[in-house]
């Protein structure tokens, strides 16, 4: 069984069985990849609803894609992630599907290289 890179310090509740790790090497730039279960609303996929912080609360610069083909978010660091430096994932309820539905809460998920 290979090593997680990742180290998860604290996640919205309920994300514990569905967040999963899927790494080969090591990167300073690890992309996040956000599955979703219903096609998205193109429109609500911004860095006001999806985006990383430090624990400060100081966002990081990001490039945010949407394969409406297989219905998954990836965001990825325009700058390396900082060794041991704890930083959150946050994905707003302002995500919302073609058909106007919101997720029901804002989603975290503080991690670590």
């Amino acid at each position: 069984m290979g090593r997680n890179f990742l180290e998860f310090d604290n996640m919205s509740s309920g994300l514990e069985k569905k967040v999963k790790q899927t790494l080969k090497f090591r990167t300073g730039k690890f992309v996040w990849r956000v599955k979703f279960n219903t096609p998205l609303d193109p429109a609500s996929i911004n860095g006001r609803t999806m985006y990383v912080t430090n624990t400060n609360q100081i966002p990081l610069r990001t490039s945010i894609r949407y394969d409406v083909n297989e219905n998954m978010i990836e965001i990825e660091p325009l700058d390396a992630y900082a060794k041991d430096e704890p930083y959150i994932l946050h994905i707003s309820k302002k995500v919302r599907s073609k058909g106007g539905k919101h997720l029901k809460e804002d989603l975290q998920i503080q991690f670590k290289l």
